[in-house]
């Protein structure tokens, strides 16, 4: 009987690297700009969550209809996520007085 397999002293298999991040999930909340319906909020929640973007807009639309938080939730989501290749958010920009994009 070969004891090298289990003792692990003596095991000399090169241990597995570690796997990459994903690419697919960014390191911070943005609102999408290529799978937008109006601001891209719920694609950007979507690709944060790694989630479908049909599940996120079903949520959204849930809250809407049973008590109706969906609708100031995505405006203050619109407000305060910045857009893809932007560093601020149109509330932030608006508050340094420099709006710079339409709304």
């Amino acid at each position: 009987m070969n004891n090298t397999a289990e003792n692990p002293a003596t095991d000399t298999r090169p241990e597995p690297e570690p796997q990459p991040q994903s690419q697919s999930q960014p390191s911070r909340l943005s609102r999408a700009v290529e799978d937008r319906m109006i601001a891209g909020v719920c694609a950007g929640f979507a690709r944060y969550l790694n989630v479908d973007v049909t599940i996120v807009r079903i949520v959204l639309a849930v809250l809407t209809v049973m008590g109706g938080a969906g609708v100031p939730l995505y405006i203050a989501a619109w407000l305060l996520i910045p857009e893809d290749g932007h560093d601020q958010s149109i509330a932030s920009d608006f508050i340094n007085g420099r709006p710079t994009r339409a709304l």
